[in-house]
């Protein structure tokens, strides 16, 4: 569904998470090939054993949460019955493979783009922690106990500003790396990892993505 607001869309399929931890995943780069500006669900192209990897979580009733930054959108390269198209499609993959997503935030907010979607800095727009907090607030996540993986660095800057355990950078340079572990604390963790699956595999075999209740 689009919100409300003409650059945010909010799409939620499992109501309550039940203050468990959740996994909040960026898109392009992640799940999908970042092919620059997919608006054409024949554009799209799943991540190696990213589907198999949210299935993982899916099977143990971890919620998985994307959150992704569309400012295509605001470019006008494509509008949002484009972005709804490619959701369709990446939710069919998901099906074939036994996974799906629990929830789907986007914001198509950029400082670059036409009125009225040209903001220099939205909230929801990653890195600030927009997405993550409304999320929270509709699907009841424990925020501390839960993780990011993405591809850039501004991922992980949103995870630090949500208060999130820690965030993986997938394929990421030395200079991108070194960014990120800045950002780095007691209470927030950076590592990195080739891709989606590695992971959650590595969440998964060190117990790090469960409710602090179980």
């Amino acid at each position: 569904m689009l919100m409300d607001d003409p650059g945010l869309w909010c799409q939620i399929e499992c109501a309550t998470a039940r203050n468990r931890a959740a996994l909040f995943l960026d898109r392009d780069g992640v799940v999908v090939a970042d092919t620059r500006y997919l608006g054409r669900p024949e554009d799209l192209r799943m991540m190696q054993g990213a589907a198999s990897a949210i299935a993982r979580c899916n099977a143990l009733n971890i919620p998985v949460v994307l959150v992704t930054n569309q400012s295509g959108i605001a470019r006008g390269y494509y509008d949002w019955d484009g972005f709804r198209s490619v959701q369709a499609a990446l939710s069919a993959e998901l099906a074939a493979a036994g996974a799906h997503l629990d929830a789907v935030l986007a914001c198509a907010y950029h400082a670059e783009g036409n009125e009225p979607l040209r903001r220099v800095s939205h909230p929801w727009r990653k890195p600030n922690p927009g997405m993550i907090f409304a999320a929270r607030d509709c699907m009841d996540i424990d925020l501390s106990s839960s993780w990011i993986i993405g591809d850039t660095v501004s991922d992980i800057g949103a995870g630090a500003a949500a208060g999130l355990a820690g965030g993986f950078l997938l394929a990421a340079t030395d200079g991108s790396l070194r960014e990120a572990r800045a950002m780095a604390s007691d209470h927030f963790v950076v590592e990195r990892a080739p891709d989606l699956a590695a992971a959650v595999a590595r969440l998964i075999a060190n117990q790090r993505l469960v409710h602090r209740g179980q």
